[in-house]
């Protein structure tokens, strides 16, 4: 999908596309004030907002911890650290979204390059908050999101304090399998995934909390999602390191996120894949103020480029 760089000054009538149950947990509201996009246009989004008819392709690594670690530190804050696994490692997921039917926005194509973490966590358990709903302080941090849309950009960055950046994302299905490419302002592809979109269906239910600061402070935003995804599992991971695929499922070329993604170390074989059609989601505004246990952690001097991702 080409990145769309104009803003419209209406919105989508489109509320009546969000009607099934899961929607129907939410009460919609309006943020304190409305958001400026740009010198013209002006809107008053509600939230939270609800996006429907998405297909989601899902592929998480290992990593290096001690990396991870860095990396927190260095762009969120050195109280919140990536959940520990096996062998020195952590996890990074990649998770591409296609938003068929978004509330009161054009359609678009995203990719949230998520690490997963605890939040000043009295004990770092290894593996645990993975696969157990007894962690509150579970969470994930996300380090990279390029978004083919630019209000979606502005939104993103505005609201939440993420790492958004306008670019061209290609998502297509080729032997059971769902490709996805994100191409810098140039055109050259510097991430590639091929995701199986076969498995063992599994029913997803989740709620769970995205952190990110904004003008030095730290924020928590809820999002939720309901789906049957494919799985697959490659527990021999929590073993070993370094295992080679058949096939490459992840490449990486030199620009844009390549080079923050090169400093995680990567591993070449999935530890899990999903895929998934038909999702229904939503993702509230920010916690302001945030928790008062979130308040007290100490924030990096990180500030996102304002000029990145402009055409």
């Amino acid at each position: 999908m080409k990145a769309t760089w104009d803003i419209p000054k209406e919105m989508l009538d489109n509320r009546n596309l969000f009607n099934n149950d899961f929607y129907q947990r939410f009460t919609l509201r309006k943020a304190s004030q409305p958001l400026r996009l740009n010198e013209s246009v002006t809107k008053d989004y509600l939230f939270p907002t609800f996006y429907g008819d998405v297909s989601c392709a899902v592929a998480v690594f290992m990593c290096s911890y001690e990396k991870a670690v860095a990396l927190i530190a260095e762009q969120l804050s050195p109280g919140i650290v990536p959940v520990r696994m096996t062998r020195g490692r952590a996890l990074v997921a990649f998770s591409c979204y296609e938003y068929k039917n978004v509330m009161s926005v054009r359609p678009y194509n995203e990719i949230a390059i998520a690490i997963p973490v605890m939040v000043d966590p009295a004990c770092n358990v290894p593996v645990l908050p993975m696969i157990s709903d007894s962690f509150s302080r579970f969470g994930y941090y996300i380090a990279g999101m390029p978004v083919t849309s630019k209000e979606n950009t502005i939104r993103g960055r505005k609201i939440w304090g993420l790492p958004k950046v306008t670019q061209d994302i290609d998502i297509y299905r080729e032997d059971r399998n769902c490709i996805v490419k994100a191409m810098d302002n140039k055109g050259d592809t510097y991430l590639s995934l091929s995701i199986p979109t076969d498995g063992t269906p599994t029913k997803f239910d989740v709620s769970s909390f995205l952190y990110s600061q904004r003008e030095g402070k730290l924020l928590q935003g809820r999002t939720d999602f309901l789906a049957t995804f494919n799985v697959k599992k490659n527990m021999r991971l929590l073993f070993k390191k370094d295992v080679k695929p058949e096939s490459p499922c992840i490449k990486l070329g030199g620009t844009s996120f390549a080079p923050l993604l090169k400093r995680l170390e990567i591993e070449e074989s999935p530890f899990q894949t999903r895929y998934a059609e038909h999702m229904s989601a939503c993702f509230d505004l920010p916690n302001v103020p945030a928790p008062q246990w979130l308040q007290n952690l100490p924030v990096s001097n990180y500030k996102l480029d304002d000029e990145a991702g402009m055409k």
